[in-house]
């Protein structure tokens, strides 16, 4: 399948959604925060990452334009996660360089059609 950076700050969070994802044969690495995920993104070169947008160090709006920003051309989906669903969030995730949105609680079944969609993409 294939390899996520999941980009969770919280604890309960991080791994009911990492077991999920591995029950689902993918193969996960984590991180905690803002830095730890440009870092992670940049250097392991996941399939996609899962972005919380609410961390420590920096948000996940900053981490996904620095994400954006240290890549050369290669193709990384980005799935923004957050539970603050207010007005403009999606919006302002897709600008940032998301290339979708969900919703906390995460909705697995939903997440993996996402996931999917975006691995399926071309280059």
């Amino acid at each position: 399948m294939a390899l996520i950076l999941l980009v969770e700050d919280n604890e309960l969070n991080r791994d009911m959604l990492s077991r999920r994802l591995k029950r689902a044969g993918h193969d996960v690495v984590l991180a905690v925060d803002g830095q730890e995920a440009v870092t992670k993104a940049l250097g392991d070169k996941p399939d996609i990452v899962l972005m919380d947008l609410s961390l420590p160090v920096f948000d996940g709006w900053e981490a996904t334009r620095r994400i954006r920003a240290g890549m050369t051309g290669e193709r990384l989906p980005i799935i923004a996660l957050t539970a603050h669903a207010m007005v403009g969030e999606r919006e302002r995730a897709l600008e940032a360089g998301c290339d979708d949105f969900d919703t906390k609680p995460v909705d697995f079944e939903r997440l993996s059609g996402k996931i999917a969609a975006l691995l399926a993409r071309p280059a």
